[in-house]
């Protein structure tokens, strides 16, 4: 079988942990410190806090901002459910937005039309979905225009960027994650980066309890702490992460250059944006996902269909009085599914996985 995933995991990550293990300092402490200062400053940001997830990033993130009960917050009706649930966890409410059919990120039209309905909407989360940075002219005017906290989820774009400039620096704060699946890893963990002070010693309270001196906590905060350990995970990862990304797209071009079917769609890329490929993400259209899928199995490919639902109609938002019709979402949550990029592939895997996309013909399809 042919995986959706393989974290790159090599003998310097190895290293890495077992230094932190020998030095006895294996919580919150300088590798931890080392890791925030080196990617922040890749994200053309001034302040890295690193946490426990890419889901109490984003919570942070959003309770640093000051976003809280009865405040209302735009954003995409598809993606990853944390995305929204980082909102709810705060007390705000999500406002969704349709997506754009071509790339699957948030809409800025429906955007507009979300903040023309709710004119007191107070921020606006946006998510690179799948590598693919939005649309950040658009979104960032929206924002300008309509006094919008800007957030952006960047959990799985590290390093894609909107016309030469790197996710994560377009807004008030942007969250990423380094869950194993992700572009670099850190085996579980996340950070908030930020160029405002105020937001980022705000966050490095909440993730410490509180606590800026020992003992004395000056807020209701929590333990969302990265640790040392993950850290130099972190570190390693990340001065491989360009050649990650590098091995990531070749194999999205050799697909773009190589996907003949015409039951498939290859996603599409704007103009202006470099897509760092989280996930290749295909459109299977007139109804054959299910048997497309049953295909790839037979033949040992991996995939994955991300997202079967929209985040409005999860069962558990079910009686949240969320609206689960979304055009352009309920289409495209039918036909997607995304198959292998990462840089663990061979060149006989993307060749093969190539060649079983080819040879996909339905039952009575001539």
């Amino acid at each position: 079988m042919i995986p959706i995933a393989k974290p790159q995991i090599g003998q310097t990550e190895k290293d890495a942990v077992m230094a932190v293990m020998d030095s006895g300092m294996l919580a919150n402490g300088t590798v931890v410190a080392d890791f925030e200062t080196e990617f922040s400053r890749f994200c053309g940001a001034e302040f890295g806090i690193a946490t426990t997830s890419g889901t109490t990033a984003l919570e942070v993130a959003l309770r640093a901002l000051g976003i809280g009960v009865g405040d209302k917050v735009i954003t995409t009706a598809y993606s990853f459910i944390a995305s929204t649930n980082s909102i709810l966890y705060t007390g705000a409410t999500p406002i969704f937005a349709d997506i754009d059919q071509q790339t699957f990120n948030i809409d800025p039209v429906s955007i507009e039309q979300a903040v023309a309905a709710h004119p007191d909407a107070k921020a606006l989360l946006v998510v690179h979905l799948f590598g693919q940075p939005c649309d950040m002219d658009a979104i960032c005017a929206i924002a300008k225009k309509n006094s919008l906290l800007l957030i952006e989820d960047c959990a799985q774009a590290h390093g894609s960027k909107w016309k030469g400039q790197v996710v994560g620096s377009f807004g008030d704060a942007a969250c990423f994650s380094f869950y194993p699946t992700k572009n670099m890893t850190t085996g579980e963990g996340g950070m908030v980066v930020t160029s405002r002070p105020e937001v980022a010693d705000r966050a490095r309270l909440l993730i410490n309890h509180g606590m800026r001196v020992r003992y004395t906590h000056e807020i209701i905060g929590y333990n969302y702490r990265m640790t040392n350990i993950a850290a130099a995970i972190g570190l390693a990862q990340f001065a491989r992460l360009a050649e990650f990304n590098a091995k990531r797209q070749a194999n999205a071009r050799y697909f773009d250059d190589h996907l003949a079917n015409p039951l498939v769609r290859t996603p599409v890329v704007l103009s202006g944006a470099t897509s760092v490929y989280h996930q290749y993400t295909i459109r299977v259209l007139d109804g054959h996902r299910d048997a497309f899928v049953q295909h790839l199995e037979a033949n040992g490919v991996g995939y994955g269909i991300f997202y079967p639902f929209s985040i409005p109609e999860q069962p558990a938002y079910k009686g949240l009085g969320f609206s689960a019709t979304w055009p352009v979402t309920d289409e495209i949550k039918q036909q997607v599914v995304s198959i292998p990029v990462h840089p663990g592939l061979s060149e006989e895997d993307v060749a093969q996985v190539a060649k079983v996309i080819n040879e996909f013909k339905p039952k009575g399809v001539d």
